[in-house]
C-alpha cells in the first residue's frame, strides 16, 4: 500500500536497488585500488574494476528509472 502524501521520491523497491548499485560501486572502486607495487597496470585495476564500475552505474540508472507495477483493486 503506497500512501499518496508519500514524501519520498522512490518507492522503497528503488531504494533497495540504489543500495544494491552502490555496494556494487563500492566492490568496483576497491578492485581498482588494490593493486601493489608490483602489479600496478594488472588486469584487475585496468579491465576488471571499470568494469565492475560499468555495471554499478547502470543499477543506478535502472534504480532511477524503475516505476513498480499497479495493483489494480
Amino acid at each position: 500500500m503506497e500512501n499518496k502524501n508519500s514524501k519520498l521520491a522512490f518507492g522503497a523497491i528503488n531504494y533497495i536497488i540504489m543500495g544494491i548499485g552502490i555496494l556494487v560501486l563500492a566492490i568496483g572502486f576497491i578492485t581498482m585500488a588494490s593493486g601493489t607495487e608490483k602489479d600496478v597496470f594488472g588486469d584487475k585495476q585496468l579491465t576488471t574494476g571499470p568494469i565492475i564500475l560499468f555495471i554499478g552505474f547502470m543499477i543506478q540508472f535502472v534504480a532511477i528509472l524503475y516505476k513498480p507495477k499497479k495493483k489494480e483493486e
